[in-house]
Formats: C-alpha cells, structure tokens, sequence
C-alpha cells in the first residue's frame, strides 16, 4: 500500500467530514460495509480493533481496498498501545485513533510520519497532544463534553482540529450544531453502519445514509 503523508490524510478526512466506523469479525461483512461507505462518498474508515484476531480481519481488509476502492483509506480505533499501533501500520493503516492520550503511540507514529488521532477530554490534553503533532484531536465521548466545549476551545486556539465521536447523529440540526462549533468533522458509528435485530446489513441503506450525511455536511458548512 502506498504510504500517505499524514497531512494529506488529514485533509482528505477534513474534507468529507465524516469518518464511519465499526468492528466485524466476518471479513466479508466487513467488506461489504466498507464498500458500502465507499459507494456512499467516504474515502476515510475507522476499523475498531476490538475483538480477537481483528488484525487478521483487518489484513484482508486492506488487500480488498488496494484492489477494489482506490482512494479509500483505512485506518483502525480503540489502539491503546505503541505495539497494536505498529502492527497495524505495518499491516497498512493510514490512521490510528486512539481513546486516550499515549506519547508512546505518538512516537511510533511520527516515527512513520502516520496521522494519529487521540482521544482527549481537557484543553491540557489537546495542548500536549499538539505539542506531540497530533493533526486531528478526538473528542471522545463527544456527547458528555457537547459543542459548547468545542467552541469554547477554538476561541483561544482556532488552529485546533477536532473530530467529535459518540453524541453526533445524522440529523442536520445535531450535524449543524457540532460544525457551527468549529469541528472539522466528525466520527459516527452505528448512526452509519446499523444492522437489524439479527444482526443484517442493509447495505444499500448504508450507502444512502452516507451519501445524505455527507450533503447535510456540505449544505451546514457552506
């Protein structure tokens, strides 16, 4: 996989506005829901490494990308440590999210020149994690600290990027809140990638739901 200077992942993440993400273990689900947000305009993926062997999962994921969705770009969450974090550089990702504040993760990152998004909850922690060329910070769990906290961030410090996660919905007033607030873009789960109660994707909703989101995004920042 060709190496992707982590500025320009950045941008490319800034630009759509949006990051899907979601963990499976069936590698062919997983591919279908990544082609899924491919088909509906998104060419960032968050891959949450929460279950066991998920970076065999991932593995294939990237194989799949690199040959069928050019321009997509996978990165993986839920890293808690500079080991998993290399691993899965090494296995291809473009991005590593984080839930909390690691230098160690940092480190390994710079070292690879890899956009890295860590999770933080104070104005200290998005100082520090600037301070370790952090692009893009995490606001996680976005819900608890809302968009007044954004907005009350990027007064003093307008350069900050942040990326909500967990609290943020398709609806265009939660969408128009959250951008109005200085956020440039933002991170959803199961809003989505939703299945039904036996576990189905729809696949096609999937793709219309990105697609709609991605319009609202356009239609509040413009």
């Amino acid at each position: 996989m060709k190496h992707i200077n982590r500025t320009a992942v950045a941008q490319q993440i800034t630009d759509t506005g949006v990051v899907p993400l979601f963990y499976n273990k069936d590698i062919e689900t997983a591919k279908k829901i990544v082609k899924a947000c491919y088909d509906g305009g998104v060419r960032a993926v968050e891959f949450t490494a929460r279950g066991t062997h998920a970076h065999e999962v991932f593995s294939e994921l990237i194989k799949f990308s690199n040959e069928e969705l050019p321009g997509m770009l996978l990165g993986v969450g839920s890293i808690t440590d500079a080991a998993a974090a290399s691993l899965y550089m090494q296995i291809g990702a473009s991005f590593i999210v984080t839930p909390v504040l690691r230098e160690d993760i940092a480190k390994v990152c710079n070292r690879r020149k890899v956009l890295w998004m860590p999770g933080c909850g104070t104005l200290t922690e998005i100082a520090v994690a600037e301070e370790l060329g952090c692009e893009i910070i995490k606001l996680f769990p976005g819900a608890i600290y809302g968009a007044d906290f954004v907005k009350a961030i990027k007064g003093p410090q307008p350069w900050t990027r942040i990326m909500p996660t967990g609290g943020v919905s398709t609806e265009k007033e939660n969408l128009e809140k959250w951008f109005k607030a200085g956020v440039c873009c933002v991170g959803m789960g199961s809003n989505l990638i939703f299945s039904n109660e036996k576990n189905e994707y729809d696949y096609k909703a999937i793709t219309n739901t990105i697609k709609n989101t991605i319009s609202t995004i356009n239609a509040v920042r413009s």
